[in-house]
């Protein structure tokens, strides 16, 4: 039997990991944005769907484009799990279980997920991926 476990922390970090996490929200932010915008105009222009593989690999290519560099600054995997979270939105709105999926404002809650890859609690200290100390 597998068993999955989640954490919830509370950690002060330092004013440079304050700085990589702001710049994660905002990434994961973004990328939500942008898909969400994507997966609308490719349905009200051309009637096609894209789904989980195709957004990704359009965040690929995005994060290739030199005015999007920014975007390798900070772990893929809080990108990745964005975009699986916006179609889990599109998987309830069809199923008719929620809304239309909404745009994430920067004065709204602010969060980004690490599959356990991404981090390492070793019983005193929390290391996030691509981040210092």
């Amino acid at each position: 039997m597998d068993i999955k476990r989640a954490y919830r922390f509370r950690f002060y970090p330092t004013p440079e990991q304050e700085v990589i996490l702001a710049q994660t929200f905002g990434c994961v932010r973004f990328v939500y944005n942008h898909m969400l915008r994507l997966r609308g105009e490719a349905w009200e222009q051309r009637q096609e769907r894209m789904g989980y593989h195709d957004t990704s690999a359009a965040l690929t290519l995005l994060k290739k484009q030199p005015e999007y560099a920014w975007l390798n600054d900070v772990s893929s995997v809080p990108l990745q799990q964005a975009l699986r979270h916006l179609q889990t939105a599109f998987g309830n709105f069809f199923a008719k279980r929620g809304r239309y999926p909404q745009f994430k404002r920067k004065g709204g809650h602010q969060s980004a997920e690490y599959t356990a890859s991404a981090f390492r609690w070793d019983g005193e200290s929390l290391k996030l991926a691509k981040m210092e100390a």
